[in-house]
Formats: C-alpha cells, sequence, structure tokens
C-alpha cells in the first residue's frame, strides 16, 4: 500500500517510517509536518493510506479528514486517548494507535487496514451536528435535540477547535461541527468566508477598515486572498 505521513513532530515521523519499513507491502511516499501541505500533495496524487496525527497547528486530523471528498483508508496515531469514539464515527478510520506505538499493534493496524475494503465513491461519514437546511432554517443539534436557526439571522460563524460557534440576533450556539460544514448550508448570496476561521453575513456588516469588517461588536479580520472576493459581493458606490 503507498501511504503517506502527516505529523507536526519530526520524531513521530521517523518513527512511523521506521516502523512501515518492516513491512513490505508498505510503501511511504511522502511525510508532511502539517495537513496543508499533504492536502496538495493528495490534489495531485492518490494514496491508499494515511498515518494522521490529531493534534496539530491549525488544522487537525479531524479537520483534516472533513476536506477529503473521498478520503483513502486513514490509521491514526496520537498521543491523546481521549478521541477514539468520535474517530470511528468516520468510515474510513480504520485504527487508533495511542502512542508510544509498539511494532506489533503497528502491524495489528495494517492488517485491519488491508482487509478493510472502502468503496470507491464512499464520502466522509461521520455523525455532524449540523443538519439540513430547509428553506430559510438551519438545523443544529445540540445535546441531542434538533433546534432551529433562522438563517438570516445569523450574522457570524467562528470556528473554535472542534466546534463552530454560531451568532444570531437572538442567542448564541456552540455546535460541535466544522467551518467547512456548515459553509456548505449557508446560502452564497448572504454569507462569505473571509478568513480561515470566520463566516460572515455580509448583509450584517457595519463598517470595513483595512483587513478587518465590523458586525455588532465584532472585529472579524479578513485575509489578503478573501478581500477581493468581499469587495466585489458589496454594493459600492
Amino acid at each position: 500500500m503507498n501511504c503517506i505521513i502527516i505529523d507536526d513532530e519530526a520524531t513521530a515521523r521517523m518513527i512511523i517510517t521506521q516502523l512501515c519499513s518492516k513491512l513490505p507491502s508498505l510503501n511511504v511516499l511522502e511525510e508532511f509536518p502539517n495537513a496543508m501541505q499533504a492536502i496538495k500533495y493528495l490534489n495531485q496524487n492518490e494514496v491508499d493510506l494515511i498515518f494522521l496525527d490529531i493534534h496539530m497547528p491549525d488544522f487537525t486530523g479531524f479537520d483534516f479528514i472533513e476536506t477529503l471528498k473521498n478520503p483513502p483508508k486513514i490509521i491514526l496515531t496520537t498521543s491523546d486517548p481521549n478521541f477514539a469514539i468520535q474517530a470511528f464515527e468516520y468510515d474510513c478510520i480504520v485504527d487508533y494507535l495511542v502512542k508510544p506505538i509498539t511494532q506489533e499493534r503497528f502491524d495489528k493496524a495494517i492488517q485491519k487496514a488491508e482487509s478493510k475494503q472502502i468503496k470507491p465513491s464512499q464520502t466522509v461519514s461521520k455523525g455532524e451536528k449540523v443538519e439540513a437546511t430547509s428553506g430559510n432554517d438551519l438545523y443544529v443539534n445540540i445535546d441531542r435535540r434538533l433546534i432551529k436557526i433562522d438563517i438570516p439571522s445569523i450574522y457570524l460563524v467562528e470556528a473554535k477547535g472542534d466546534y463552530i460557534q454560531v451568532k444570531t440576533e437572538d442567542k448564541n450556539y456552540t455546535v460541535h461541527s466544522t467551518l467547512k460544514k456548515i459553509e456548505d448550508k449557508l446560502p452564497d448570496s448572504l454569507f462569505l468566508k473571509v478568513h480561515r476561521s470566520y463566516i460572515i453575513n455580509i448583509k450584517k456588516i457595519i463598517d470595513i477598515e483595512d483587513n478587518s469588517v465590523l458586525i455588532k461588536k465584532d472585529v472579524i479580520p479578513v485575509s489578503r486572498s478573501n478581500r477581493p472576493e468581499l469587495m466585489k459581493r458589496l454594493n459600492l458606490l
């Protein structure tokens, strides 16, 4: 199996490479210190297996999986045992290895990967907490209850680690989901992602100054790459 390694720690990448070298069925193509470099590689190349760390700066392992349309088999390698239940909500994850990893445990994970079949058309399957939209309504799953949110009332969505905060005219909601997931549910006519951590309702903008916008009392940074699209969408005199 052709594989890649994604881990922000060089020592961890070296250990995984050494474990792989003991198994002739594994061919390590590349290793990456962050998810963004791996995404660029996967846009041009196909792999059979990914060894993926969970805790990485700016982009967690779960955030990375969410970006993959047709994810290959994934083995999580982490020093944190607390995400095992969440991990197996993803069909593409075949095993969860807690560091330090022994060769025996590593070999068992590879056996699982070799025996698991993933359909070519498979997309990420996970119990996401952002549900489908219906007209002007968005339903979010909070504490096992579906809460209806009026979409036009949303003025800001902010990524906060494994959660997003949805701010509305009446109330704020903290939802276990990703910015990408809710971005797909919101209408382009109203909303724009202006930064990797923020989506704004452009109708709610009060003021724009340099690389930031003011909505309510929130000052939101606007990335250089997203600023041209923001200015294009505004009704400038």
